[in-house]
């Protein structure tokens, strides 16, 4: 299967001047001015979130009768009441109690039921800027635009929320896989970096020692689906007819963020890749897992900010295919390898597999050219 990347963007950039937006899930106060510094763990904005209603079956924690519950009261519709006081009780002397679950507004007491709501107070939020950077917009009341240089590396799948981290370098060989017994209290609050692959029982080692982010070359279907807990193969449907990718942005959050470079199976990190993450071992990162195929598109990235610029270009321009370029192989067979560009077709193009399509000849060292689809090829910066 060959893959698609939606953004003609290369999945590595060396140094570009970044931009990310941070918004408040619900308007509240910014607490950052224009131009100020930020590091990873600033709180740049905060807002107050509804909780939701909190039913309580009273009375049959007091063993009274549904129409009895409203005498048992000490509180009326409206009055505030704080968690763990009491709030009902029976008898004078020895009888039960009910202490309040949560601190809020007494919203409601049903006498058919026997069931009591209180309507919590709203719970504080706050926004962290979880990368380094400068302030180089505000929307009031909604959010912030961060701005720093950065490399930044694209993923084809991830999984779990936007996070930051140290970046640990976990293998030497791109072509490694990551077992559970390399990941220890050395990598609590690390993003880290890894080579072909992870085992489930790896992933569930990393939540248990509070890793931020995993960084790999690919993963097995069945090593994720037994990470994320789907033992029926209906939730995850392959095929060139049936495939369809699960909507990960709509998933509970697994406890780390995961971002896969190359696709599924064991396959390792393309080099340049593997070599620019390397290089930034020790690095503050940002990690962000959400992937989706319909529009907006959207790749999992890593961001790792390298300081201030006096100037620069926002985003690059999409990659040009042409001759000399160096390019990532997406087929099946050259999965993750690195290849540099002989010739464009100048029309549709008969290749091994006896269609004609746009395509694209490359060559390897120590390998003849060969041609593929120009769809199963991306450049890199």
């Amino acid at each position: 299967m060959s893959l698609y990347n939606p953004e003609d963007l290369s999945p590595l950039i060396s140094s570009a001047l970044v931009r990310v937006e941070r918004r408040l899930p619900r308007p509240g106060e910014i607490l950052v001015r224009l131009g100020a510094r930020l590091e990873p763990e600033d709180v740049v904005g905060k807002a107050f979130l509804p909780a939701p209603l909190c039913l309580f079956n009273v009375a049959q924690k007091l063993g009274l009768a549904p129409n009895k519950v409203a005498r048992a009261m000490r509180f009326e519709v409206g009055n505030k009441v704080e968690r763990g006081k009491e709030i009902a009780h029976t008898g004078l002397f020895g009888g039960r109690k009910f202490l309040a679950p949560a601190t809020g507004v007494l919203a409601a007491i049903d006498t058919v039921t026997g069931y009591v709501a209180i309507d919590p107070d709203p719970l504080s939020f706050e926004l962290k800027a979880n990368l380094r950077g400068f302030v180089a917009d505000l929307q009031p009341h909604e959010g912030v635009i961060i701005e720093t240089l950065a490399s930044q590396v694209y993923g084809i799948l991830g999984l779990g929320a936007e996070r930051s981290g140290v970046l640990r370098l976990l293998v030497y060989d791109p072509a490694e896989v990551i077992t559970h017994e390399q990941i220890d209290v050395k990598s609590t609050y690390a993003i880290l970096i890894g080579g072909a692959g992870i085992t489930a029982q790896a992933l569930r080692q990393a939540v248990k020692e509070q890793v931020r982010g995993i960084i790999v070359g690919g993963i097995e279907e069945q090593e994720l689906r037994a990470f994320l807990g789907w033992a029926n193969q209906s939730q995850w449907q392959t095929g060139i007819h049936s495939w369809r990718f699960p909507e990960m942005q709509h998933l509970a959050d697994p406890g780390l963020t995961l971002v896969v470079t190359e696709g599924f199976g064991i396959h390792p990190m393309t080099k340049p890749i593997f070599d620019l993450l390397s290089s930034l071992d020790g690095q503050e990162a940002l990690i962000e897992g959400l992937t989706s195929l319909q529009r907006p598109f959207r790749r999992p990235r890593v961001i790792i900010p390298q300081g201030r610029s006096s100037g620069g270009q926002v985003q690059p321009p999409p990659a040009t295919l042409r001759p000399g370029a160096q390019v990532r192989l997406l087929d099946t067979a050259h999965l993750g390898q690195v290849a540099r560009v002989r010739t464009l077709s100048a029309g549709p193009y008969r290749i091994v597999s006896g269609s004609r399509v746009l395509a694209v000849e490359v060559s390897q060292e120590a390998h003849p050219p060969f041609w593929v689809p120009q769809t199963a090829v991306e450049v890199l910066a």
